[in-house]
């Protein structure tokens, strides 16, 4: 069964269709920068321009950043203030919408380093902000949002992002230490079995994870940057740990 997943990020919106059976992108992704401003109908045009280029008609899945709860978008840190409130369901024609940190995390369970663990996993995604997806014995428990933990009197994303890293021209080693810094107060609420980077730098993991001293196990996604678009994908197939 074939699924097209959309991924929307602060900077950039991914899609492609997903052999969701497999776990893998059937067509070359399609990348477009997000819109600025970051408004609902400027997004819903660029969504159309991915579902155009696919000559798509079938189901559709869509990640958003930020909390969304039957469709509805609860926060949008990361994009456009005035999308709290829309029924991004509808906005997209009836695709179906799950938080983007969620799907990611979803995907990874299903066909990435997640697969078969046990106990509490936790999926972060490091891009434009931080993305969680928690799971407890493979069951998520959505829209955590733990980019937003407090940290030093910041949001946690403020500080060790990857946006953070390149707006405060920081090395690797130097933006390692802060990640580190964000990962041991996570450690510390939660008592993960296992961490899962994600997001763009999950590709640059070697520049970065060496650095970060933890007790948890920590381990690059295995998907990706693709992460999303497939746990989009899977998301509306109602595959393997999607929510209902």
């Amino acid at each position: 069964m074939e699924v097209l997943g959309i991924d929307i990020g602060g900077s950039g919106i991914k899609g492609a269709p997903v052999d969701v059976t497999a776990g893998r992108l059937t067509k070359e992704r399609l990348r477009i920068p997000t819109p600025q401003p970051a408004k609902p109908a400027a997004v819903a045009e660029t969504v159309a321009e991915i579902v155009g280029h696919f000559a798509w008609t079938g189901p559709v899945g869509v990640t958003f950043p930020g909390v969304v709860m039957d469709g509805v978008v609860k926060t949008a840190a990361n994009v456009h203030h005035s999308w709290v409130g829309v029924n991004a369901s509808e906005l997209f024609d009836g695709a179906r919408v799950i938080n983007d940190a969620d799907a990611a995390g979803l995907a990874e369970l299903a066909f990435g380093e997640g697969r078969g663990r046990k106990g509490t996993v936790l999926m972060l995604t490091f891009g434009t902000g931080i993305g969680s997806a928690l799971f407890i014995d493979g069951t998520l428990v959505p829209n955590t949002e733990l980019g937003h933990l407090e940290l030093h009197g910041k949001d946690a994303e403020h500080r060790a992002s990857d946006r953070a890293r390149e707006e405060h021209d920081l090395g690797w080693k130097d933006w390692a230490e802060r990640v580190e810094t964000y990962l041991k107060h996570v450690e510390m609420l939660f008592s993960p079995s296992l961490f899962i980077i994600g997001g763009g730098v999950s590709k640059k993991a070697d520049r970065f994870l060496p650095h970060v001293k933890i007790d948890t196990p920590i381990v690059p996604a295995a998907l990706q940057n693709e992460a999303g678009i497939i746990g989009a994908a899977l998301t509306c197939a109602g595959g393997p740990h999607a929510p209902a």
